[in-house]
């Protein structure tokens, strides 16, 4: 009995000298004395019992075992959320070309969004022609038209707040006429307006939180506007800026961070047209905490929401710079031994480009707009319900609307 009991305790402190030289990269040497110390420790502090330190011992490599159990799975889970959310950009390069193009406004068209209800997937634009529609996407068909503004349209946005809280389908849009605008797509009407800006409204965002309940606005005013949707009550007006606020974002709600550091970012050579927020949900890929923004200078910057700094910049574009996103592509980047989002913008030289994040060198990749065109104004990534008519295997789509009226989609 007493030499099984000792080969037992001889394999058990084989299996942790195994794991300890492994795991925490120790010798074999080192190993052997850390386990006799557990066991010299363990007689001194708690007395001999027979076979106690195989029951240790056990227990240790059961522990072990399952924590590592535990981490494999959770690492397996963090892989699987990232690839459902995040798609390689190469396949979509190799294989996607234009699937639909929509004909109806005459002027450029500044804004589109997408969404999806009553089982039809749909676009919404808003154009210099004064217009707002609604295009059906497998159909190729415009459904509705709204054409009660006065002026250029610069913004639309499907509104979530209408959405999760009374099923309706509303389209919300922006103009040079000073008003926002909220029209109801099944009864083809306006029903809710804002006034409150002294000049155009620019960009407008609802907030990612309490369903959208809240939309900021920027304006000609040089002032930024925080609306209740639901009272349709101007909460707050900012101010600050010097010139016209092109366009607004609002981050996710995040832990009350008081930080009275005033970071200005003052790199860009013209006005910058367009800003995008980076949200935590890309850190694990270098964009959380960042701000994206073209300029008329050409160009495209990040920068770092913390300290205010510029972190990379990217040249290519031969004109002013209208548009950009953080697309849902990652890239290998050999560099940094790992993925990299990508980030895309969209310019009055007709085409969109994607850039890694992590690297200013040249751009990954470029479509070029049709001669009709024009320059690429506002651009949109989705996924096709089924994309029967896709070719690329990823399923992402991207939508774009140009400076002479048509409104395309690569896939």
């Amino acid at each position: 009995m007493a030499t099984f009991c000792n080969e037992k305790q001889t394999s058990v402190q084989q299996e942790l000298v195994c794991f300890i030289s492994s795991f925490l990269k120790e010798s074999e040497e080192e190993a052997q004395i850390i386990i006799q110390h557990w066991i010299r420790t363990l007689h001194i502090r708690l007395g001999w019992i027979q076979d106690f330190d195989i029951l240790v011992g056990n227990y240790v490599m059961f522990f072990i075992r399952v924590s590592f159990n535990i981490f494999k799975y959770f690492l397996l889970l963090l892989f699987f959320i990232q690839a459902t959310t995040s798609f390689m950009l190469e396949s979509f390069c190799s294989k996607s070309k234009l699937i639909k193009t929509f004909i109806g406004h005459i002027r450029f068209v500044n804004s589109i969004d997408c969404s999806t209800f009553d089982n039809c997937q749909c676009i919404c634009s808003g154009s210099y022609d004064k217009t707002v529609r609604v295009w059906n996407i497998e159909t190729n068909e415009q459904i509705q038209l709204f054409n009660g503004h006065s002026s250029y349209v610069y913004c639309v946005k499907f509104s979530s707040y209408h959405y999760h809280n009374n099923r309706r389908n509303v389209i919300c849009s922006s103009s040079a006429d000073k008003t926002i605008r909220f029209w109801d797509i099944k009864d083809n009407q306006q029903f809710q307006i804002f006034n409150g800006h002294t000049n155009g409204v620019n960009g407008i965002e609802f907030s990612p939180f309490n369903n959208g309940r809240y939309l900021c606005s920027g304006s000609d005013d040089k002032t930024i506007c925080l609306w209740d949707v639901e009272t349709s009550e101007s909460l707050h007006v900012f101010n600050g800026h010097e010139n016209n606020v092109c366009c607004v974002a609002i981050s996710p709600l995040q832990s009350n961070n008081r930080n009275n550091n005033d970071n200005k970012s003052n790199r860009h050579e013209h006005w910058i047209s367009v800003v995008k927020y980076g949200s935590n949900e890309l850190g694990i890929n270098g964009g959380a905490n960042t701000i994206l923004s073209g300029s008329n200078d050409s160009s495209v910057r990040l920068w770092d929401i913390r300290s205010g700094q510029q972190i990379q910049v990217f040249n290519g574009h031969k004109y002013s710079v209208y548009v950009v996103e953080y697309s849902p592509f990652v890239v290998n980047n050999i560099e940094i031994g790992g993925n990299s989002n990508v980030i895309c913008s969209g310019s009055y030289d007709n085409t969109i480009r994607f850039w890694d994040i992590r690297s200013n060198k040249k751009q990954l990749y470029v479509i070029k707009g049709d001669y009709k065109d024009d320059g690429i104004l506002c651009l949109k990534f989705f996924q096709l319900k089924k994309n029967r008519k896709g070719n690329n295997d990823c399923g992402i789509n991207l939508c774009y609307g140009s400076n002479n009226g048509p409104i395309r989609i690569w896939g």
